[in-house]
């Protein structure tokens, strides 16, 4: 484990959106995760989460923000539109958020070495889905106005 905070930064092919993501845990620690849902298995998503961590995250041209939602609804998953690239997804509980990201749009992508490990959520009620993101998505910090 680091002794201070480690920064990442990630973005989306043109920059419009942006993450900067703190935490105290070594990319060969943070875990890396493979959905199988068809959303994520078409983009090659590999994401990255922590509950020990933050997450800014910058939309500087808020009209290209798409925020895309399916199944459940629960969370926003973050792409632009002007380049297509999804960055990560949201989810807000009260006055919270919470993120995962795509590490394949960090700039310290090839840090994160291993294998990604596949998940299955399709068993997940709601209630379960919330609760699992609440407990392991990392705490979004601060965010540009419009987001949520």
């Amino acid at each position: 484990m680091n002794s201070g905070p480690t920064s990442f930064h990630g973005r989306c092919h043109c920059g419009n959106l942006e993450v900067i993501v703190e935490t105290r845990v070594s990319t060969d620690q943070l875990p890396v995760r493979a959905c199988s849902c068809s959303f994520c298995r078409s983009h090659g998503a590999r994401n990255t989460s922590g509950p020990n961590g933050s997450v800014k995250i910058t939309v500087h041209d808020p009209g290209q923000l798409i925020r895309y939602r399916f199944g459940f609804k629960t969370a926003d998953f973050l792409i632009c539109g002007k380049c297509g690239i999804y960055v990560g997804a949201q989810m807000k509980v009260g006055d919270k958020a919470y993120a995962t990201l795509n590490i394949n749009s960090f700039d310290l992508v090839e840090s994160f070495k291993q294998e990604p490990v596949k998940f299955s959520y399709d068993g997940e009620t709601e209630a379960q889905r919330r609760a699992r993101r609440s407990a392991n998505w990392t705490p979004v910090v601060a965010f540009t106005e419009g987001i949520f």
